[in-house]
């Protein structure tokens, strides 16, 4: 299989448009057009699990966090990235990245913790916006049907749990075929009307090029007219960390026990326990605390996440609890997504999950 069959998949799932700014998701060291017949997944890309694909024979690691992360202007064996750039370099091994492309799918990261918690009717908790587009364009009635169905296909249409969604208006256009014309109706230099279908169809930002390609290719005018314009709606399918709920509601620290015991969690930091009922939990694998607010405004009995700072518990109280989880374990089960999602496109592809701890905070 080619690396690329890999990668253009998976982006189909996790876009990597949907990475935040400062990120480095894709394809980080390797040759989109090179075979390979194994690939390592892993959380983190360290030296051990460079040794464990050697040893394993793997040409590939996927990995969540990227090994590369700022900029490098040379690759010496000066730190540790370059050590272990130059590792898999000389070992032919490819490393691809997964990270806050697929932080933000609603099933993603966040989705597979929810479903560990046991967490019903999930959703985004703070959805992207300035990220979809209204796609207008007018055709002949009888090309409707064909020219509607390459922009769904393309990634137009979708809303929510709800796909194939378009208006559709009945109208009339003109239009004079000019010299060197080639119209499809009417003659060249004169007016001609034509009954046509307004088609009106929303798409996500990152679709734009293929949906308007296949508009063209699907429509037949000469010359296509077609509308795009900006949308302030919240794209409610993509953004970050999740809310849900649960069966039944249980006092805050039985709660937290049940986490510490479910997710194998070595240490819980949190703010002040009342007895209060936890239903309504938030959650967002990794660093989340810039969601603490998001959380209290969507009515969260509980927020979970890792790397929480000292003064970011101040903003807790009695209603509103802050849990520090860890990064590496709330992010934990990314792996088992990460092989749930290419093993059930590429079931017969040799896919593993890494066996070495990548985890570098320790306990006593």
């Amino acid at each position: 299989m080619k690396i690329s069959e890999i990668t253009n998949f998976f982006e189909s799932i996790a876009p990597i448009a949907l990475q935040e700014d400062y990120d480095n998701s894709g394809l980080l060291l390797g040759n989109k057009g090179d075979t390979i017949n194994k690939a390592l997944i892993t959380l983190d890309v360290t030296e051990e699990i460079i040794d464990e694909a050697i040893e394993k024979k793997f040409q590939m690691i996927i990995s969540h966090h990227p090994v590369i992360f700022q900029g490098l202007k040379r690759i010496n064996s000066n730190n540790l990235t370059e050590k272990i750039l130059i590792k898999a370099i000389k070992n032919d091994i490819a490393i691809y990245a997964a990270h806050t492309n697929l932080d933000n799918i609603d099933k993603g990261v966040n989705s597979i913790l929810c479903s560990k918690i046991g967490l019903q009717k999930t959703r985004i908790l703070k959805p992207k916006n300035d990220m979809l587009r209204k796609l207008i364009t007018f055709c002949p009635t009888i090309n409707a049907d064909k020219v509607r169905n390459a922009i769904f296909e393309a990634g137009a249409g979708h809303i929510g749990n709800y796909d194939s969604c378009s208006f559709n208006t009945e109208g009339k256009g003109s239009f004079r075929a000019l010299e060197n014309a080639n119209p499809f109706v009417g003659k060249t230099n004169d007016l001609h009307f034509e009954t046509e279908i307004k088609i009106e169809a929303i798409y996500p930002v990152f679709h734009e090029r293929n949906i308007i390609s296949a508009l063209k290719k699907a429509h037949p005018y000469e010359e296509v007219a077609y509308d795009i314009f900006p949308l302030a709606n919240d794209y409610t399918s993509v953004g970050s960390g999740m809310i849900g709920i649960l069966e039944n509601d249980v006092d805050d620290l039985s709660f937290l026990k049940e986490i510490k015991k479910t997710l194998n969690i070595p240490c819980i930091k949190h703010s002040q326990l009342s007895g209060r009922k936890i239903q309504k939990v938030a959650v967002c694998g990794g660093s989340g605390s810039f969601l603490i607010h998001d959380a209290i405004a969507a009515g969260a009995d509980i927020f979970m996440t890792g790397d929480i700072k000292y003064h970011d518990f101040q903003k807790a109280d009695e209603n509103f609890i802050i849990a520090d989880i860890g990064h590496f374990e709330s992010e934990q089960f990314t792996k088992e997504l990460i092989y749930a999602i290419l093993n059930k496109k590429f079931p017969k592809f040799a896919l593993q999950i890494s066996k070495t701890n990548t985890n570098p905070v320790n306990y006593l």
